[in-house]
């Protein structure tokens, strides 16, 4: 029962993800669910509208209670993680980390500089990274690619959902010496050039990420890396939609389909996907 909730979360909060994870073997996958499980609803708490404090701060004291005590908190998702974690090694620290960072979107939040972007995505998406690479017993040669894949993944999340987040008040890309003032729909439209020339920019910083974590490719037993990959080639897929035009993240949000997630996670199966490329120089 408990498990079968985990998979209706998952597959509720991330087709890419959920489809994508159906190529680990079954014990793999189960535990990409517990923690799936334990991260989406935090999340949420976070992100539904109107946001509820209260209800963050409850779940993150029932974390932190639980784990101090080492006895069940009584909240099916939190002890699944509990257990994952200490049965998977977890650094408590990620998970702290991870915390801070929803705490963090409590209130309207804009990053201004780099530092304070690469901060918040440690929280967000890195430690995601460094918790699979323990659910996936890989060496610590690993980690490093594996909170750089996090990063990248979450980075195109940053500017397909630059309108989403603006409604909620958010702006997590900084727009530095981009030349523009904001990045609300019509002071866009006023600075298209300049826009486009943003977002080409933010790409770039995307595909070096990329292709940083890709080196750590090797380190992934065979049966772990179709997954992986897969989610990582839609994420691609994705910054070639977003660099064929930089304003399509006005006009939808942009997720690759089931049957393309399908057919990658097979064609990996069987030794014949070509790996994911996009030119961040496309016309918009």
């Amino acid at each position: 029962m408990v498990a079968e909730k985990h998979e209706q979360i998952f597959r509720s909060g991330s087709k890419t993800y959920y489809f994508s994870s159906r190529f680990f073997p079954p014990a793999v996958r189960r535990d990409v669910y517990a923690l799936y499980g334990f991260v989406r609803v935090a999340d949420n708490l976070v992100d539904d509208q109107p946001v509820d404090p209260t209800a963050f701060h409850a779940f993150r004291r029932t974390y932190t209670e639980a784990l101090r005590s080492g006895k069940a908190s009584g909240d099916v998702i939190i002890d699944a993680f509990l257990e994952l974690q200490r049965r998977k090694q977890f650094d408590p620290a990620w998970t702290e980390a991870f915390l801070d960072s929803m705490e963090h979107d409590l209130s309207s939040s804009t990053c201004e500089t780099l530092d304070e972007v690469l901060t918040y995505i440690y929280g967000s998406a890195e430690v995601i990274g460094l918790y699979m690479a323990r659910i996936m017993d890989l060496s610590e040669e690993a980690f490093g690619y594996a909170a750089m894949l996090g990063r990248a993944m979450q980075y195109i999340n940053f500017i397909r959902d630059i309108k989403e987040d603006l409604a909620i008040g958010r702006r997590y890309l900084p727009l530095g010496s981009s030349g523009l003032a904001s990045l609300e729909q019509s002071y866009v439209q006023t600075h298209e050039k300049q826009f486009a020339a943003f977002i080409r920019e933010e790409l770039k910083r995307y595909q070096r990420w990329q292709k940083e974590a890709q080196k750590g490719y090797r380190f992934i037993p065979r049966r772990y890396r179709i997954p992986i990959m897969t989610a990582a080639d839609m994420y691609c897929w994705t910054a070639q939609q977003i660099a064929k035009d930089p304003f399509i993240v006005y006009k939808k949000r942009i997720k690759p389909p089931k049957a393309r997630i399908l057919r990658k996670g097979i064609a990996h199966t069987l030794g014949v996907a070509l790996p994911c490329r996009f030119s961040a120089k496309q016309k918009s």
